[in-house]
């Protein structure tokens, strides 16, 4: 990535200081991103340096932490064609960064630091528009498309290789307490605006259709739609996650 910013920077010149602070004048991926989330997230009360410091202790945390950050990025540049290179999502896409963010105020949540893990995500909101619970468990291999608008629960669960669009909602039913947001399990694809309430089942390999709100569990390899949502198809391959493909498989009738 380094060589493809050095090149960015040949051929923009505008961008040359931003991009030598941000990426070139860095050793390792986690100071990088320490260094550019800090930027973003600084406010009055927690200037940039003291975020710079948190969110590369927290991105240091564990090999687990690397792992994740590294699958994330892979997982953008993978399955949204609008990436190309690592560079772009790294550099411009607030989804990939509202994520890493996330990333140390769990690690922070898991620390009992609660107060500064939600500060963390009150300023993650504000300034990328997601609403991630530091409590949630998320996987890695990540991707979150454009990210405007997204709401994760706090005791939802996401796992490994999930893709999801703007506007989806992890969230509850009501004044539920305890265990009361959804378990998404690996390779799902939530289309955009979709809504997934309660304490609910999303089995993995499942394709939740833009729009839908799911109020129940649905089976693994199935694709769901409606409001409420219900089974319409089938995924055409096992991770529709990867594919990104959102079309429903077979014609049905509402």
């Amino acid at each position: 990535m380094r060589t493809e910013v050095a090149e960015i920077a040949r051929r923009e010149p505008m961008l040359a200081s931003y991009l030598h602070a941000t990426v070139l004048k860095h050793r390792t991926l986690e100071s990088a991103l320490s260094f550019l989330l800090s930027g973003k997230l600084e406010s009055p009360y927690l200037t940039a340096l003291s975020l710079h410091d948190i969110l590369r202790r927290g991105f240091r945390a564990s090999p687990e932490v690397k792992e994740a950050i590294r699958a994330d990025l892979a997982a953008v540049v993978d399955r949204d064609p609008a990436a190309g290179t690592p560079a772009v999502p790294f550099l411009y896409f607030k989804g990939f960064h509202a994520l890493q963010a996330w990333r140390v105020s769990h690690w922070l949540w898991g620390r009992g630091r609660k107060h500064l893990a939600l500060y963390l995500q009150t300023r993650i909101s504000e300034v990328f528009g997601l609403d991630i619970h530091p409590a949630a468990q998320i996987g890695k291999g990540i991707l979150i498309d454009h990210g405007t608008g997204v709401v994760i629960g706090e005791t939802a669960v996401v796992g490994d290789n999930v893709s999801m669009l703007h506007d989806v909602t992890l969230g509850g039913t009501g004044k539920q307490t305890g265990n009361r947001h959804p378990k998404v399990e690996s390779g799902v694809l939530l289309g955009a605006g979709a809504k997934v309430l309660g304490n609910i089942r999303i089995g993995a390999g499942a394709k939740v259709a833009a729009g839908s709100v799911v109020l129940s569990e649905v089976e693994s390899h199935t694709t769901v739609a409606g409001i409420p949502a219900k089974v319409v198809g089938m995924p055409s391959t096992s991770e529709p996650s990867r594919s990104m493909d959102q079309s429903i498989e077979v014609d049905y009738v509402i």
